[in-house]
């Protein structure tokens, strides 16, 4: 697992790279739940992720609870079809802004 954390303009873009599952979600969280501030803006690229466990859906969960409790705005972008399905299938996806590319995710946070 990659994880690589950039801003662009007031927007911290976090872009995962390979699997998320129990052996990657903790470092994953460990790594992006701090970019949880009040009324922070966050992209989570997720382009190179083709699998996510149950365990990266808790994380994605956890996230998003301390992104909303302080206000802020968190948007998934290049969710696989796969993982899109799971989400769907599992509801997670109604709680999610999800967008096809970065520059459309920067549009919707800015």
């Amino acid at each position: 697992m990659e994880i690589n954390i950039k801003t662009i303009e007031d927007v911290k873009v976090a872009e995962l790279t390979g699997d998320v599952d129990a052996s990657t979600a903790p470092s994953v969280t460990k790594e992006v739940l701090p970019l949880a501030e009040p009324e922070s803006k966050i992209l989570l690229d997720m382009t190179g992720v083709p699998y996510m466990s149950s365990a990266g859906l808790r994380m994605l969960l956890s996230l998003y609870r301390q992104v909303t409790a302080k206000e802020g705005k968190l948007v998934l972008v290049g969710l696989t079809e796969d993982i899109r399905d799971t989400m769907s299938v599992t509801g997670f996806l109604d709680f999610f802004t999800t967008s096809e590319t970065i520059d459309e995710a920067l549009a919707i946070l800015t």
